[in-house]
This record gives structure tokens, C-alpha cells and sequence, in this order.
């Protein structure tokens, strides 16, 4: 008869015979003791009253796992919906962002949910074409840009947690009277690639909020100029994009795709439109390091310098592998980006004769995708710099700028250089 061992704290003994098999928990599975001797007694009682006596078989103690493989993993149900409330408070509750912020990300939300309704409903609703109004930067204002920009401006003020808003459609920021608490700085393009609208084109929302600021709290009526006040708000909003404590954007194409970060990895929730609710589909996603798709507006490829024509020559040249890169171009900056965030590659809108520094604006657009990318692994560039440590020294400056997987974007900053 093999002799008994003391068992380890964390298991439980097994009593082997031909004819049964007896579990007898005496230890907690989290107890630090040891198996006392005494105990072998209860088992040799246990296998005399169980066993044949013709058949003496042996009983050994043994040591069979540990809690942790004791405990079955739990099955997740293929009904269980994480909604982007139940992901915002949980965040609340892991301490990444405050109550405040999380009521100020639930109205963006909300907010693209109703732009959502009204790109879906543009051509019915008589809400394609142009206003007839041009914005801050000389471009016309399509219909949908004004209401965009009103949903979004009224969801912030309603949450009473901004203090500042600034638009790219508006000419100065807002300093949001109705605030009451919290009084974050978002900055937002409420439409982009709006000029895709009548053509039923993916469009999108970007935005970004930066911390808390009890400088500007009195709104700027219509009849005022420029003030004290109003001035205070251009100081505050005009910080680098180091500063944003979130950034996201919503796509309005076949579905529409709700993607953020809070600076701990990139989140993708989709709208169900069965629950009117947006549910998490991809969790920390990650751009591949590198791609083999560029995103660039190619028929001003005669008005950019020697160098960037260069490195878009080399991306056309099959080389060894006999396969170039392949060209994909929607003139959304939110959908071609969200491709690139998923399979890699590079979006550019450079710098040419026409547009000195680009079209894109760094407040409103390059800043929060930069931030998006890297929490991503990626990388935003101006071809020489981060786009995250540009200071920007107007609210509606314009910067050049190249957006994706990381070896892609260095290898355009070697051309450059």
C-alpha cells in the first residue's frame, strides 16, 4: 500500500478504489496548512468500508489541481451586448476618465446618432446642395455642414459639462454659458467630407477634448467682436495635440462605426440600429506596422515638390516583389482613414503650390486622428514633425499631413528630410 503524502494547501484529496471514487474536501483550496497526518486514518477507514476484500487495490493520496484550474472560466453569452454606456462607465469605474467626461462623450454619441439619421435621410429630406453660405475658410457651406454643426453644438451645451466649443464651421470658439460643471474644451468637425454628401459617399464627425478650463465662461453674443472674453477662449483651445485627454470620430457609411480612445487603446463600436445603440465590436485594435495601400489625391501630383513626387514614384515601382502599392482614395479623411486603421498603409494630404500648408486643420482634424494612430501604434506626421507636439498658433490653422502605420510614415519623412 503506497504510503500517504502531504498534500500542497491549494488541492483536495481523491480516494481511488475499484469500486468508487470519494472526494473528501478537507482544506479550503485557499488554506496555507499543510495536510496533517492524522487524516490518513479517515482515508485507509474510507477504503476498508468501500473496497472488496478480495481485491485489495491501493489508495494514494494525490494532489489534483489548484484553485485557479478548479474554477471553470466563464462562458460569455452570445447575447451579451457591451453598449457604449456599459464601456464608458466601466472606464469611470477603472478611474481612466471622470463622471463629467463620460456625460460629455454620451452626448457626442448622441449627437452622431442624429447626424447619423439625417445623412441616411439627406436626399428625402431635401438636406443635399448648398446652404449658399461660405465658412471661416472660404469654402461653401453644404446644407448638411449648418445642421451637422447645430446638433453637435446643441448635444455639448445640453450635457452642461463643456465650457468651450469650437467648430470648424464657426469663426471663433463658444464659451458654453449653460455649463454648470466640468467645463471641457471639445473641439469637432461636424461633417467631413461633406462635398461625398449628394453623392451618398462616406462622411464622418471628428472630435477632441482637452481638460477642463474655468478662464471662459461667458458666452460671445452675435452683435460682439473679438473681446477680452473671446480671446480668452482662442488661448485656450489652441493647445497641442499632447494635451488631449480623448479623441474619436463617427463614419457614416454601410454602418455607422463609433471609434475612440480615452488614451488607453482604440475602441470600435458599431450603431445596431435594432436597439439604437451603439455596441463594442473590436477592442485595442492595432494598425499593422506596415500596409500596402496609400491614400493620396494624386491629380495634384504636378503641384507637389521634387521630393514627394519622388517617394510617390517609389511606391509605383513593382521593385523585387513585382507588386506596387495599391492607390485607394475616397476624399473623406474619416474613411480613408479608418481603412488604413485597419489594414495598414498611409493617408496623405501634403502641402502643394495652391494650399501652403495643406487643407486639413490641425485643431479640428490632424490632431485627434494623430492621436487616434499612435494610441493605435501608428504614426501622424507633417512630414517632419509630430503632429502631436505642433503648438498651433490659430484656431483654424491648416497643416500638411501624412497618417498611418508607422514604417510607412517614416519612410515619406525619409524622403523629405
Amino acid at each position: 500500500m503506497a504510503s500517504a503524502t502531504l498534500i500542497p494547501a491549494a488541492s483536495k484529496l481523491i480516494l481511488s478504489s475499484s469500486s468508487s471514487t470519494r472526494s473528501f474536501p478537507r482544506l479550503s483550496p485557499f488554506s496555507n496548512a499543510s495536510l496533517p497526518c492524522r487524516h490518513r486514518s479517515v482515508l485507509f477507514a474510507a477504503k476498508r468500508a468501500a473496497g472488496d476484500a478480495g481485491n485489495r487495490s491501493s489508495t494514494a493520496c494525490a494532489a489534483v489541481g489548484t484553485a485557479a484550474s478548479e474554477v471553470e472560466p466563464k462562458r460569455k453569452s452570445s447575447f451579451e451586448l457591451q453598449t457604449l454606456t456599459t464601456w464608458l462607465l466601466k472606464q469611470e469605474q477603472a478611474g481612466s476618465i471622470d463622471a463629467e467626461l463620460t456625460i460629455v462623450l454620451s452626448s457626442i454619441s448622441m449627437a452622431c446618432k442624429q447626424i447619423a439619421s439625417l445623412v441616411q435621410r439627406a436626399g428625402i429630406s431635401n438636406l443635399t446642395g448648398v446652404q449658399g453660405a461660405v465658412n471661416v475658410q472660404g469654402e461653401d457651406q453644404k446644407k448638411l455642414d449648418v445642421v451637422s454643426n447645430e446638433v453637435f453644438s446643441n448635444c455639448l451645451r445640453s450635457s452642461g459639462r463643456t465650457g468651450i466649443i469650437a467648430s470648424e464651421e464657426e469663426d471663433v470658439p463658444v464659451a458654453v454659458e449653460e455649463s454648470y460643471s466640468g467645463n471641457y474644451i471639445v473641439v469637432f468637425d461636424p461633417l467631413d467630407g461633406s462635398s461625398n454628401i449628394d453623392a451618398a459617399v462616406s462622411t464622418g464627425s471628428i472630435f477632441g477634448i482637452y481638460s477642463p478650463n474655468d478662464e471662459c465662461l461667458a458666452d460671445v453674443g452675435d452683435d460682439e467682436t473679438l473681446g477680452q472674453v473671446a480671446q480668452k477662449c482662442v488661448v485656450n483651445v489652441c493647445q497641442p495635440g499632447n494635451n488631449l485627454l480623448a479623441a474619436g470620430y463617427c463614419m457614416y457609411s454601410s454602418s455607422v462605426i463609433f471609434v475612440l480612445t480615452v488614451g488607453k487603446g482604440v475602441y470600435v463600436f458599431t450603431l445596431d440600429p435594432l436597439y439604437g445603440e451603439f455596441v463594442l465590436t473590436q477592442e485595442d485594435v492595432k494598425i499593422p506596422p506596415a500596409g500596402k495601400i496609400y491614400a493620396f489625391n494624386e491629380g495634384n501630383y504636378l503641384l507637389w515638390d521634387d521630393k514627394l513626387r519622388a517617394y510617390m514614384d517609389s511606391l509605383k515601382d513593382p521593385g523585387p516583389s513585382g507588386k506596387p502599392y495599391s492607390a485607394r482614395y475616397i476624399g473623406s479623411l474619416v474613411g480613408d482613414f479608418h481603412r488604413t486603421l485597419l489594414y495598414g498603409g498611409i493617408y496623405g494630404y501634403p502641402r502643394d503650390k495652391k494650399s501652403k500648408n495643406g487643407k486639413l486643420r490641425l485643431l479640428y482634424e490632424c490632431a485627434p486622428m494623430s492621436f487616434i494612430v499612435e494610441q493605435a501604434g501608428g504614426k501622424g506626421s507633417d512630414g517632419h514633425q509630430r503632429i502631436l507636439d505642433i503648438q498651433p498658433q490659430e484656431i483654424h490653422q491648416r497643416v500638411p499631413l501624412f497618417i498611418g502605420s508607422v514604417e510607412e510614415v517614416e519612410k515619406l519623412e525619409k524622403f523629405l528630410a
